[in-house]
């Protein structure tokens, strides 16, 4: 494997004393994972938050061994990380992105409907600016693994899009997440949880 391409970090974690395993969507090669040596050091812990659009580089010597990856910042989303909303969205669409995609199966429509939401979420004013293009992803990703998921009304008022976006619950549950880590699903119920609280 060579590969040096723009990719969506979707999910870090540690591995051995400084390093990380960087799961990354890319539009060509679909989702790949990395080694990062010194992923958790100072210079690179800004880099690997998940939602960060970065350059990846990846090299293997064949295609059964974890490819090494370098990578560099390209646009940061760490700052709407502090936010409560912003950061439960983000996290979410990423576990989601990371957990329920196979490696290296490229589907470059979520690759740029990932991106698109992305920068909704850190630059429309409010949920009611990014909640309808969630929606439609979480219903894209559905219907690309092969599950259907509908047509969300993207000119739906907040009510319609919160019903919309509660009703893709059960079938992310069921079809998408199955037996995966209780984790992504519980990352729903807290983006969930801050929604209804803006609407009250």
């Amino acid at each position: 494997m060579n590969i040096r391409a723009p990719a969506i970090l979707v999910a870090s974690r540690a591995h051995g004393e400084s390093a990380a395993i960087a799961r990354m969507l890319t539009e060509e090669h679909g989702l790949v994972a990395g080694y990062v040596a010194g992923g958790r050091g100072r210079r690179l812990r800004p880099v690997m938050i998940p939602g960060n659009s970065i350059e990846a580089e990846l090299r293997s010597k064949s295609d059964s061994q974890l490819p090494f990856a370098r990578i560099e910042l390209s646009e940061s989303r760490g700052p709407w990380m502090t936010e409560p909303l912003p950061a439960a969205a983000i996290t979410w669409v990423c576990a989601l992105t990371a957990t329920a995609l196979p490696e290296r199966n490229p589907y470059p429509s979520l690759y740029q409907a990932l991106n698109a939401l992305l920068g909704a979420i850190c630059h429309a004013p409010s949920a009611r600016g990014w909640l309808s293009v969630l929606v439609t992803y979480e219903a894209m990703l559905l219907c690309e693994l092969g599950y259907g998921g509908g047509k969300p009304d993207p000119n739906g008022d907040l009510a319609e899009q919160m019903a919309q976006f509660k009703a893709l619950e059960a079938p992310l549950a069921r079809y998408v997440l199955a037996e995966r880590d209780r984790d992504v699903m519980a990352a729903r119920t807290l983006l969930t949880e801050r929604l209804a609280r803006m609407m009250t």
